[in-house]
């Protein structure tokens, strides 16, 4: 969309301001109440505008105040497009779409989630400030301790006068210079 034309960007921003502050100040609906205009898309031939909005609506009212708020913008599209033309001074005024922004409300789920999830947390913190190991609490062995592997040295029979002699048999010394 928007992404990769830099003139497309300005226009979406552009279009963003103007269908905000029209809202606001020009169009007198009470459908539109608490409507917020998230985010503008503009492709990049500047043929297509998507507008993404959100409403905060009241609890258990959300989808019939949706619902309403959508029939109010698609109804005041021409007027909201030929506001944009006006402010833009584009030979041609892109196409409007208007298109619910579910993005804030599964912010709002996520949010619920995370804190199930911290509070989870904070019960095993609870649970490990009184646990106690089943065995040794570092079973592990480290260097810096002595090891007693159970072999005494001096006890191993060799000694440095064993009586072997390191040669190949024929008596002569075999160390080469």
């Amino acid at each position: 969309m928007a992404g990769t034309n830099p003139r497309a960007a300005r226009i979406a921003a552009l279009i963003q301001r103007v269908i905000a502050s029209s809202i606001e100040r020009e169009l007198h609906d009470k459908r539109l109440t608490n409507i917020t205009i998230t985010e503008v898309r503009v492709t990049n031939d500047l043929q297509i505008a998507k507008v993404y909005w959100t409403q905060y609506g009241h609890a258990g009212k959300e989808s019939g105040e949706r619902k309403r708020a959508q029939q109010a913008l698609d109804q005041a599209k021409g007027h909201l497009r030929t506001l944009v033309g006006r402010k833009a001074g584009l030979r041609l005024t892109p196409q409007l779409q208007f298109v619910f922004d579910e993005v804030p409300g599964e912010a709002h789920e996520i949010e619920d989630i995370l804190a199930i999830a911290r509070k989870r947390d904070e019960e095993l913190a609870k649970a490990r400030a009184n646990a106690q190991y089943a065995g040794e609490a570092d079973p592990y062995k480290h260097d810096d301790e002595p090891q007693d592997d159970g072999f005494d040295e001096s006890e191993d029979g060799f000694g440095e006068d064993d009586g072997f002699d390191v040669t190949d048999g024929d008596g002569a010394d075999d160390t080469r210079e």
